[in-house]
């Protein structure tokens, strides 16, 4: 009876990583590739729960997905958005910690292992941020530098952070309320992922790339049709502004932790209109609603070179049409 006991326990236990992971229209091996490196990880079959959405596929993957039977929750939904589709999984989550993951991507396991000795060994720790790699191939050397504990408000005041969300294993409860904003398709990481850092108490970054980053044309992020370019633009535009507000109602340290973000991002979307439109008109229009936003010019801040280069570059015409026949260019020689 003891036994039965403790078996029971053990399936009801809480798990301690849900892992998200989101799927449109991919090759279904590459879901499979991406299954499979989590289970390879250092998890026990209960410490672990693994959701699949797939966001109105045209195919569905479930044939392919037969093989894992019970390891894996696999929910269907008409096509919303990666938004959308994690918000149904985080919802449904009952993980201690989120691990969200791209359906073409996946896991590499010695890195990812020491992301989570990281969570084991720190009791209540909030954010594990770590690296990705775009190569398939785990570095030999197997000895990871970790920074300090430090508050996510301190770290982002301190340091450029990394957007992307799928680099970043968070405390369920460190997340609270927030979702991801449904309808935004570009820039949905970019708007979430300083807010869960801002609610962070305890916040650790290590140099693990942990995380296979698949480049792929057919994504999102490469799709530049005039029409996909003008939501790229107007999708970072909104969140931009969004985090902007955020920032002018909070605390001091966490507001000026936020408006190096924004900064960031307003340097990065400035570029991006560059490269995507070639458009000395479409840049000045934009540079305009920026101005009246109080994001434009780029504040005087020493945040990286590259951003101290880029603004005074931006701060005057002849800077401007300088980028503008350079940046094209370069970017395509890329």
């Amino acid at each position: 009876m003891q036994d039965y006991k403790a078996y029971t326990s053990l399936q009801e236990a809480t798990p301690l990583v849900t892992f998200i992971v989101t799927y449109y229209n991919l090759p279904v091996q590459m879901l499979c590739e991406c299954i499979n490196s989590i289970l390879t990880l250092s998890l026990l079959p209960n410490e672990r729960e693994i959701i699949v959405v797939d966001d109105g596929s045209d195919v569905s993957p479930m044939n392919g997905l037969m093989q894992y039977g019970d390891q894996i929750i696999y929910v269907r939904q008409n096509n919303k958005g990666v938004s959308e589709a994690r918000n149904v999984a985080l919802r449904m989550a009952k993980g201690k910690y989120i691990q969200i993951v791209d359906g073409d991507d996946y896991l590499l396991p010695a890195p990812y292992d020491h992301c989570l000795d990281l969570i084991r060994g720190y009791e209540g720790l909030d954010v594990v941020l770590f690296d990705f790699t775009k190569s398939k191939t785990e570095e030999e050397d197997s000895t990871y530098q970790d920074s300090s504990i430090q508050t996510g408000s301190d770290y982002m005041r301190n340091n450029n952070i990394h957007g992307a969300v799928w680099c970043t294993l968070f405390r369920q409860a460190a997340r609270s309320q927030l979702f991801f904003t449904p309808g935004i398709e570009y820039g949905e990481d970019e708007e979430f992922t300083p807010q869960l850092l801002l609610r962070a108490d305890s916040v650790i970054k290590t140099n693990a790339q942990a995380y296979y980053y698949r480049p792929r044309s057919s994504s999102a992020i490469h799709q530049h049709n005039e029409k996909r370019k003008q939501k790229r633009l107007d999708d970072t535009m909104e969140v931009i502004l969004h985090l902007n507000q955020l920032a002018d109602t909070m605390p001091q340290t966490d507001r000026i932790a936020l408006q190096r973000r924004v900064a960031q991002l307003t340097m990065d979307y400035i570029y991006n209109t560059i490269v995507l439109t070639h458009s000395r008109q479409i840049l000045n229009a934009r540079l305009e609603t920026l101005r009246q936003e109080g994001l434009f010019p780029l504040p005087d801040r020493d945040y990286s070179k590259k951003y101290q280069w880029f603004r005074r570059m931006t701060n005057t015409q002849l800077g401007r049409t300088i980028l503008l026949n350079t940046l094209p260019i370069l970017k395509k020689e890329r």
